[in-house]
């Protein structure tokens, strides 16, 4: 569990499925520093595979960062003086931001346990995220070889704007980073990134398609949704060819 004067004690829960195996989760109160977080999660991702820990999602607010993955180009840092912290990180993917009014759920899953397959644990998350959304009336869909999640629109080049973002990092065949969905930030924050890599699509909210969703709302459909995608009667129903 995360411990230290800058983290926020996490309320815990779990929830079994059909004989899997307790996954606990934490929903941490106050917006999180980033760097702290990352390292509680690289420890409690280690003690998955070292000491059979629960498996684990977080869900958090960050303080406004940017990160960059380990594809994330210099160029793509547009405004590189910006007040906004910002982090080179070891998950996979490219320049993003986190803020306030974006959700992050952060998965620590045992991935040899669900077939050992990295790409069929993506499109499982994507698939997470649809389903997460879909409560909420907004349709969400897959850009192939681009992870994440776009809803349509009329306005940028390819017709697309982001509404979450995906960025992974599997240790011993055990998950961490996670998803991020934007429910209210700061939009014009991105404007100081490529977000992603990609120049042909906007980002978008909940709250900028019209759908005043609340954490709490949101967080309930997340673990609505999650045995659908992860647990053990379907673990990652789709496997890569």
């Amino acid at each position: 569990m995360p411990s230290g004067s800058d983290i926020t004690a996490p309320m815990e829960s779990s929830t079994t499925s059909s004989g899997a195996p307790a996954v606990a989760w934490q929903c941490f109160s106050g917006l999180q520093p980033y760097l702290p977080i990352i390292e509680s999660m690289a420890a409690h991702n280690a003690a998955i595979r070292a000491t059979g820990a629960a498996e684990a999602v977080w869900l958090l607010e960050h303080a406004a960062v940017y990160t960059g993955g380990t594809s994330a180009r210099d160029a793509d840092l547009l405004v590189a003086n910006s007040a906004t912290p910002t982090h080179r990180t070891g998950r996979g993917g490219q320049w993003t931001y986190h803020g306030p009014g974006q959700r992050i759920a952060y998965v620590m899953l045992d991935l040899a346990a669900r077939g050992g397959d990295i790409r069929a644990y993506v499109h499982a998350l994507e698939g997470w995220i649809i389903d997460i959304i879909g409560d909420f009336g907004v349709t969400g869909t897959r850009r192939a070889g681009l992870p994440g999640i776009w809803v349509h629109n009329g306005n940028s080049l390819s017709g697309y704007d982001k509404i979450a973002a995906i960025g992974v990092r599997v240790s011993r065949w055990v998950s961490w980073h996670g998803i991020a969905i934007n429910l209210a930030p700061d939009l014009a924050a991105f404007d100081a990134i490529v977000p992603c890599g990609v120049t042909d699509a906007g980002v978008t909210s909940l709250d900028a398609l019209g759908h005043n969703v609340t954490f709490d709302q949101l967080d309930a459909s997340m673990r609505a949704h999650f045995d659908t995608h992860f647990g053990a009667t379907s673990p990652l129903a789709y496997r890569s060819r």
